[in-house]
């Protein structure tokens, strides 16, 4: 089960409707086009064309079993008393006093760029459940780090 935002679960349904509906087309018709250019035993871009079919269907595949194990979490149902799935959480580096601010998201929806980090992180599990005021030392790669928790919100 992947829980997820409605925004993030409407990301999904429209990234599937987009294959579905124009990509696959496509991948149908570069197959065609390259069938019709002879013989298929030595025709290397009727078998990327295959290739890529299949790569694109796969990729439909894992979105349709994505969305159908979804939860969406309605989030006015939800608290700021301690860090959940889809909270952001301000925090400060107790070492260098950086701050730093992540939403906790589902797998799917994660996008560091845009300050979301999967619930799977190590970062995002050891944030899990603390509250504000909390220092919370996490394994990371590259060592441990401790993090305050400055303040949850939605």
């Amino acid at each position: 089960m992947a829980y997820m935002s409605k925004e993030g679960y409407d990301k999904l349904v429209a990234e599937l409707k987009r294959l579905e509906t124009i990509e696959r087309p496509k991948a149908s018709a570069a197959i065609a086009e390259a069938r019709d250019k002879g013989d298929l035993s030595e025709n290397s871009e009727y078998d990327a064309a295959k290739e890529a079919q299949g790569m694109l269907e796969m990729k439909i595949n894992q979105l349709k079993e994505t969305i159908n194990a979804a939860k969406i979490i309605d989030t006015t149902k939800l608290n700021t008393d301690t860090v959940q799935i889809l909270t952001k959480v301000e925090m400060r580096n107790v070492k260098n006093n950086m701050k730093m601010a992540y939403t906790i998201v589902s797998e799917s929806e994660a996008n560091l760029r845009q300050g979301k980090i999967s619930v799977n992180t190590p970062i995002a599990q050891g944030l899990l459940g603390k509250k504000i005021g909390d220092v919370v030392n996490i394994k990371i790669p590259q060592g441990t780090i401790s993090l305050e928790i400055l303040n949850i919100s939605f």
